[in-house]
C-alpha cells in the first residue's frame, strides 16, 4: 500500500495543526494536528454544512488550541476524537483518517484519499 508524506513530525508542534492538499486540488482536504502529544489527521469537512472547517490557511483550531472550530457557524470539535460538541452538528464527529508515523514523517495510506 503506497503513502503520501505531509510533512515531517516535528513540524507539527503542540496544539498545533496544518492542513494539506496531498491531490493538488488548490484547497486542503484534510488536516492534521497534534495534541497533548499525539498527531490525529481529519478530513476538512464539516459534519454540518459539508465545507471546509478553517477561516484562513490552517486555522482549525481555537485561540487556546483546545478545540477543533469549524468557522462557518461555530461548533466545536474534540481534537482527540473529532467528536462534536458544541453546535448544530453536536453528536455527530469529523471522518478520521488513518494515519503512519515512520521515520519522523507523518505519512497518509492513498487509499484514503479515493474515498
Amino acid at each position: 500500500m503506497g503513502c503520501v508524506a505531509l510533512c515531517r513530525l516535528d513540524a507539527l508542534g503542540e496544539g498545533q495543526a496544518r492542513g494539506f492538499d496531498p491531490q493538488g486540488r488548490g484547497a486542503d482536504s484534510l488536516f492534521a494536528l497534534r495534541h497533548r502529544g499525539r498527531v490525529r489527521v481529519y478530513r476538512n469537512l464539516c459534519p454540518h454544512l459539508l465545507v471546509p472547517l478553517e477561516y484562513r490557511k490552517d486555522r482549525f483550531l481555537s485561540a487556546d488550541g483546545q478545540w477543533v472550530v469549524c468557522y462557518a457557524h461555530g461548533a466545536r470539535f474534540r481534537p482527540e476524537d473529532g467528536a462534536c460538541v458544541h453546535g448544530p452538528c453536536r453528536g455527530e464527529a469529523l471522518q478520521v483518517l488513518v494515519h503512519q508515523e515512520t521515520d519522523g514523517w507523518l505519512l497518509l495510506p492513498l487509499v484514503q484519499l479515493e474515498r
